[in-house]
Formats: C-alpha cells, sequence, structure tokens
C-alpha cells in the first residue's frame, strides 16, 4: 500500500470507483475523513486543505464508454490549473481500484494541460507553471511512460504550431523534423528548391511564386528492422507556414491574423514520427511534408492560370487561396512510389469542414477499406478526438473537373471539403485517408486541456490507431 504520509511536501490526487475504498487508502485521518462526509454528496470532485497538505479526490463513474473518460480528463485538466495556480510543482496520483483507463485519463487530462507557449515573453520566468513533476500510481501504471512519450509528441506540434513564420519559415519547419529525427531515431532528407524543381512539383513551386523563402520537401522515414508492415504506411501533412491567401487576399481579423497554424497538417505528422521512434513501435512508417508559405509578392501565381504538377496533371487555379491542395497533391502523387499500404493526410483545408464540425471533431473521408476506417475512428473515439466521415461521390470528382485544364483547384461554396478532398483523390492509387483538421487544430480559447493556441489534435488518434496496428 502507497504510504501518502510521506509525500506531504506534494499534492496528491486520489481516484476512487468505490466510496468504499476509501478506507484502504494510507492518508492522514482527518482527510480520510473529510472525503468519506464528501462521498456521500452528489460531487464527484473534492480538495481538502489542511496542515496535512493538499489532497485531490475524484471518483470515477460505472459507465466504460469514452464519455466518462473524457470527464476524467476534464477532472485532471482542472486539477492541473489548480496546483499551477497554487504554484505546486509536483503531484503524486493514485489509483485506489478504478480500472486502469479510467486513471490514465485523469493523469492524461492533468498532463495534456499542462502547457504554455512562453518563449516570447520576457518574464516568462515569473509567470511560468510550475508544474514539473507528475508521478502515478495504481492499476495503469505500467503504461504511464507511454502516456508521457505521447503527451510529450503532442506538445512537440503545438509549439510547431504556436511558432509565428518569422521564426518558423518552410527552411525553419524542415530543420524541426531533422532535430526530431535525431531526437526520436527516425531519418529525415530534406529537398531544396533546386531538387523540388528537377521532380517538377509545380503544385509546391506554384505556391511558392509569391514568396520571397524557399519551398522545402521533406522526407521523413522510420523503418525498424522488425517492422511488422512490409509495405509502409505514409504519413502527409500540409506545410503551409503561414497563408495570406496570396492574391486571394484573406481578411486579417479571425482569419489571417491566425494562419500560422495552417501548417498543423505538417506538425501532425513530424509529431507522429516523433512518437513512433519513442515508442520503437514495429511499423514502418514514412512522413511526407510540402512546405511553403502563400504570400502575394511580385511574382505570385494568378487566378486563372494553369500549372502542371509532379504527375503532369493541369490545374486551372482559379483561387490562389485554395492551396493547401496543390501542395498536397504533389505529395500524395509523390507517395505512390512506395506502394504504401495506406496514406493518411492531414490539413487545415477547409473552411467548409470547420463549419460543418465546428470545434468538436475533424472530418475523414477516403478509399481505405471500411475496416480501416473503422479501426482509425474507433482509435479516435478512444482518445476522444472523433472523426466524422463525409462521402466522396462521384459528383464531387464531376465539379473538380477542369475547362481548359485536367483539374480547377475551386469547386462550389456548398459541399467544400468534399470538392477539396475530390481533388486529392485524383492523385491516389492507394488505400488512401484524407482528414480535414481546420476546425480542431486551433482554439481560440481554452478548452478544457486542448488549450489556447495550437491543440496538438491528431497526434493522440494517429499514434493510438498505429499502436492498435502494432500490437493487433
Amino acid at each position: 500500500m502507497l504510504n501518502f504520509a510521506v509525500l506531504f511536501n506534494m499534492s496528491t490526487v486520489l481516484l476512487l470507483q468505490s466510496k468504499e475504498a476509501i478506507a484502504g487508502v494510507s492518508i492522514p485521518e482527518a482527510v480520510k475523513q473529510y472525503f468519506s462526509n464528501a462521498l456521500n454528496g452528489e460531487n464527484w470532485s473534492h480538495v481538502y486543505r489542511g496542515q496535512e497538505g493538499v489532497f485531490y479526490l475524484e471518483k470515477a463513474g460505472k459507465n466504460q464508454g469514452h464519455t466518462e473518460t473524457e470527464r476524467l480528463r476534464k477532472a485532471g485538466s482542472n486539477i492541473a490549473k489548480s496546483l499551477n495556480a497554487d504554484k505546486e510543482n509536483a503531484v503524486k496520483i493514485h489509483n485506489a481500484d478504478a480500472d486502469a483507463g479510467f486513471g490514465l485519463a485523469l493523469a492524461e487530462g492533468l498532463a495534456l494541460t499542462n502547457y504554455k507557449f512562453d518563449k516570447y515573453l520576457k518574464d516568462r520566468e515569473k509567470t511560468a507553471l510550475s508544474l514539473k513533476t507528475i508521478d502515478y500510481h495504481g492499476a495503469g501504471a505500467e503504461k504511464w511512460n507511454e502516456i508521457q512519450t505521447i503527451v510529450e509528441s503532442v506538445f512537440v506540434v503545438r509549439d510547431l504550431v504556436n511558432e509565428p513564420v518569422l521564426g518558423l519559415n518552410a527552411t525553419g519547419l524542415a530543420d524541426k523534423f531533422v532535430q526530431l529525427g535525431q531526437q526520436a531515431g527516425f531519418s529525415v532528407e530534406v529537398w531544396n528548391k533546386a531538387k523540388i524543381e528537377s521532380q517538377k512539383m509545380g503544385g509546391l513551386l506554384s505556391v511558392n511564386k509569391g514568396s520571397q523563402d524557399p519551398p522545402t520537401f521533406s522526407i521523413m522515414e522510420y523503418k525498424p528492422a522488425n517492422a511488422k508492415n512490409t509495405k509502409p504506411i505514409v504519413l502527409v501533412g500540409k506545410g503551409v507556414v503561414f497563408d495570406t491567401g496570396g492574391l486571394s487576399l484573406k481578411p486579417t481579423p479571425a482569419s489571417m491574423d491566425y494562419m500560422k497554424c495552417d501548417m498543423a497538417g505538417s506538425a501532425v505528422v513530424g509529431g507522429v514520427m516523433y512518437a513512433v521512434g519513442k515508442l520503437n513501435l514495429p511499423l514502418w512508417v514514412i512522413g511526407l511534408v510540402p512546405a511553403t508559405d502563400n504570400r502575394p509578392g511580385e511574382n505570385a501565381i494568378c487566378p486563372g492560370d494553369i500549372i502542371t504538377t509532379f504527375d503532369g496533371t493541369t490545374v486551372e487555379v482559379l483561387n490562389t487561396d485554395a492551396e493547401g491542395r496543390l501542395i498536397l497533391c504533389d505529395a500524395l502523387a509523390f507517395a505512390k512510389k512506395y506502394e504504401p499500404e495506406l496514406v493518411m493526410d492531414f490539413a487545415t483545408l477547409t473552411g467548409a469542414a470547420a463549419r460543418a464540425l465546428g470545434a468538436y471533431g475533424s472530418a475523414m473521408m477516403g478509399t481505405a477499406d471500411q475496416s480501416v476506417k473503422q479501426a482509425v475512428m474507433a482509435a479516435g473515439d478512444s482518445v476522444y478526438e472523433r472523426l466524422a466521415e463525409f462521402p466522396l461521390w462521384d459528383e464531387y470528382s464531376e465539379e473538380m473537373k477542369g475547362d481548359i485544364s485536367d483539374l480547377k483547384n475551386l469547386g462550389k461554396a456548398e459541399g467544400g471539403a468534399q470538392t477539396a478532398g475530390a481533388f486529392l483523390k485524383y492523385f491516389t492509387d492507394y488505400p488512401w485517408l484524407h482528414f480535414d483538421i481546420a476546425g480542431t487544430a486551433f482554439n481560440h480559447a481554452p478548452d478544457a486541456y486542448r488549450v489556447k493556441g495550437g491543440t496538438g489534435v491528431g497526434v493522440r488518434m494517429v499514434v493510438q490507431f498505429l499502436m492498435n496496428k502494432a500490437n493487433g
């Protein structure tokens, strides 16, 4: 039995599923009596502050569904906020008798909340979060290191998304991937503009025409000797490090002013690769990131221009603010060389997806088998990064056919997420899933453990899917 009498120099969090379990926890009698009385009420969250220390109590419900684990993540988030408000630097979590999944959800929510992007604050040492150490005991303890690695990977993504373009252009993003590869054990090859030109990636090059910074194309690969898959899983991420809209200029308020997040899809790829390497998953995984900013510079591409993409397809650019699909199509066509088992692409692609689902879930569509779709959606549900499947009916593809070119880059306003997906589908000949994270990648206000700014959405879902596959 863990003796909390020796832990009074730090706060303690207790998780119970039955109120009777409080009797078996070694805590001061005054604290035990307080919680025993409190558990007779209807509230499930309690805190004791006294000379014995600070103790938090959370009661888990009997519902085994995802809604209960999500409630516990949010409870953990509230505790994290309280701990930092109290300037605590360590916390001990004890799962007394709840299921492992419940205990880990509480701890995960606490850990995910303990994030702050403060590198540009002059007095950040004074305002920094105090909590540095989170210890976990009880059912699920053997998985706590795994959870912490995944949380660390989420933080990698948040840092990338929150970084302004002045500090993270396309070259800087590629450099970050190189650093992540060195830390997690995967290889990274970065193509410069000359190499991209030699490969005739016309989609990426066209979006880059208005920029003074060169584009990059990053190829990340993790291939352990014990990989279970003989064909790779390929992850593709939209790397528009800032999106002005190009000549089809965006308005500034509530639009261009947060377009540093338009590379969130590429950050997901980097974050997942980092987690896969750190967790030593026995899977062959490749990450592809085309990166550039989209600016209305002197030589910027114009509405009505026709470009030729990596695979020779011609595209009439009707709107330069529909640029994400132009850089993704080069990467998706390039992915064919790997004869992949599955390709998953991630992009803050359309306002239509955000309007359809809000911040409560991401859009998914694609050609992968139904069993794969179900496995991915189940992984998303388990971590509460929910997915809604949008259809890719033939009519959406018809909308994207060009009059004077093979394709055009813009369809009707109605069904905009699906027409964007249909455009991408044209460049695939393998099992493929597209994730539009436009509504979920960036928060304008805190939402429990999904903090303000970059959320890191996608990492936990994809890593869970890959871990399930590795263990299946």
